[in-house]
Parts: structure tokens; C-alpha cells; sequence
């Protein structure tokens, strides 16, 4: 089994999306330059949807156009549909995402259709991205529960994923949106998915509401899992589930794989710095417990 584990930072995408307040190109890029002087090398940094529904990704384009273009650095992109898509190829990404969701109420609430339609409606834009050389991932949100429908069954959520898979989703990424999951339901979650696809195509992407998120990463490592989405210093939320919390943060994520022996490529104290800097644009603490700990003890300095 692999030591080395990707971490996919989603931090400028699913991290800053929810914020009230506007957040500047320069600030996103300057998080992005500081997350790859850290060595984080997989980083969704952008949203091609419409400014009506998420204001915070206006700027996309630009942020997209001006982050450091780093050889064995990958950016991505959310392309809900073929305009989004033609953004994307436009302002030079190289991977984009889809997003599902394996709770029929919350496909209709996010995206307002049902599953089936809103996996119709990205067949297109997989096909095109794939003509055009573009990676595609797709994710699967509500995993281990949904705001609406309280649990979700395992299968309902491999169905999802493996029909994206077959669609040409090179990997699927299966978010615990409203962070309810436990690492008992997050196995029974992931087996059901792996008896119909590889470990190696899957990513887990816990939110941390219930304060889960780290233990069950441990359990999808024991799985197999070797790729992680993550936050840095826990940005984010869902507009659609009322007091989900932010994405596990990537400090965290990183101080327990390199604990248990494990390969990212990160400098954690580069990292808390990252986390340093976008928290204090935002004017508040960061939620990285690791963070928080490490600065106390005066490991780490300001990030200016």
C-alpha cells in the first residue's frame, strides 16, 4: 500500500465560497502562492458558476490567469455546466469538477433537479472536457447524510459515483456535507462504494461539524484511500445545510498523516502560515486545531 497520500486543497474554492465578505483576486492568489510555496500541489482554486449564486467565485478567471504556474502543480476548477466548462478551458485549467449528490432533496435544493437529471446534464460537459485533454473529477456530496433526508443509504451513494465513473470522472470525491459521519458509517459508506470501485479513484471529503473528520480519515485509510480534500485553517460550510461547519483543516490533515508515517510533500509550518494569512484577512482566528497549538507554543511566526 502506498505511503504517499494526495492532498486535494479546496480551501479557495469550497473554503472562501460561503464567505459574506468580499474577498479580493489578490487575496485569493496570495493564499494560493502561499500554499504552493508549501509544497501543495493538487489545489482547486476557482468556480465557473454565476455570480448570483455564489458572489464570493466572481474573479475566477483572473485568479485562474495570475497563480503561479509551477511545474508538478495542479490547479482545478468547478464547472457546473458547458458556459462554466468554457471558462475554465479559456482561463488555462488542466482538471474541472462536477458535483452530485446522492440525496435526491438536495440535488433539488443546490442544484434544482433530480439526480438523474443533474448526472444527464454533465454528461456533456464531461465529454467536452475530455475532448478538449481536460481531467475531469467528480463529487458526490451527502455521503454520510443530508439537512433533508437524515441518512443516506451506502448504495445510493456508489450507484452515484460509479455512473460518474463510468462518465470518465478520473476521481470521485465523496463528501460528508453536513459532517455527521462516524468512522463506523464511513466504512460501511466506502465498501459499498469499492465493491464497485477502486480505492485508488476514490477521495474522501469530510466536513468536521461533528468534530469526525480526522477519525474518519483514519478509517478510509484503513481502507485504502490515499486521497484527502481538505481546508486550510477549515474554511467553508454549505449554504445548503444549515450549521455545517468547514471542511477538515488541512494543517490538521497533514499533522496526522505525517504522524502515522505518511508521504504529502507539505512543510507544515509553511502551511500554518498559509492558514495564518487568509484567517487574518478574514479577521479571525483559524479553526486548525494544530494551528492553534503549534502557534501557542511559538512554533510558528505571523504570516505576513
Amino acid at each position: 500500500m502506498s505511503d504517499y497520500v494526495k492532498i486535494v486543497e479546496v480551501g479557495p474554492r469550497d473554503g472562501l465560497q460561503n464567505e459574506n465578505q468580499p474577498i479580493g483576486v489578490d487575496t485569493k492568489v496570495g493564499l494560493v502562492e502561499r500554499m504552493v510555496n508549501a509544497g501543495v500541489r493538487h489545489i482547486e482554486a476557482a468556480s465557473f458558476v454565476s455570480p448570483k449564486w455564489v458572489p464570493q467565485m466572481v474573479g475566477s478567471a483572473d485568479v485562474m490567469q495570475r497563480v503561479p504556474r509551477t511545474a508538478n502543480v495542479h490547479y482545478s476548477a468547478l464547472t457546473p455546466n458547458l458556459k462554466g466548462l468554457e471558462a475554465a478551458i479559456a482561463s488555462g485549467c488542466e482538471e474541472v469538477a462536477v458535483f452530485g449528490a446522492a440525496s435526491e432533496t438536495f440535488s433539488q435544493r443546490n442544484i434544482n433537479c433530480s439526480i438523474r437529471e443533474s448526472l444527464e446534464r454533465f454528461r456533456s460537459v464531461i465529454e467536452t472536457a475530455l475532448n478538449n485533454k481536460l481531467r475531469v473529477r467528480g463529487y458526490v456530496s451527502c455521503v454520510l447524510g443530508c439537512p433533508y433526508e437524515g441518512d443516506i443509504a451506502p448504495e445510493r451513494v456508489s450507484k452515484v459515483a460509479l455512473i460518474l465513473s463510468e462518465m470518465g470522472c478520473h476521481e470521485i470525491s465523496l463528501g460528508d456535507t453536513i459532517g455527521r459521519g462516524t468512522p463506523n458509517s464511513t466504512r460501511h459508506m466506502l465498501e459499498a462504494c469499492i465493491r464497485l470501485i477502486p480505492a485508488s479513484q476514490l477521495a474522501g471529503h469530510y466536513h468536521d461539524t461533528y468534530g469526525m473528520a480526522i477519525a474518519n480519515i483514519v478509517a478510509s485509510l484503513e481502507l485504502g484511500l490515499r486521497t484527502f480534500d481538505s481546508s486550510v485553517s477549515g474554511l467553508g460550510g454549505c449554504p445548503y445545510a444549515t450549521g455545517a461547519s468547514g471542511n477538515v483543516a488541512t494543517e490538521d490533515v497533514v499533522y496526522l498523516l505525517h504522524g502515522l508515517g505518511y508521504e504529502t510533500g507539505i512543510d507544515l509550518p509553511k502551511l500554518i502560515q498559509a492558514g495564518m494569512y487568509i484567517s487574518s484577512a478574514l479577521g479571525r482566528k483559524t479553526s486548525s486545531r494544530v494551528a492553534l497549538a503549534m502557534s501557542s507554543n511559538c512554533s510558528i511566526t505571523s504570516a505576513d
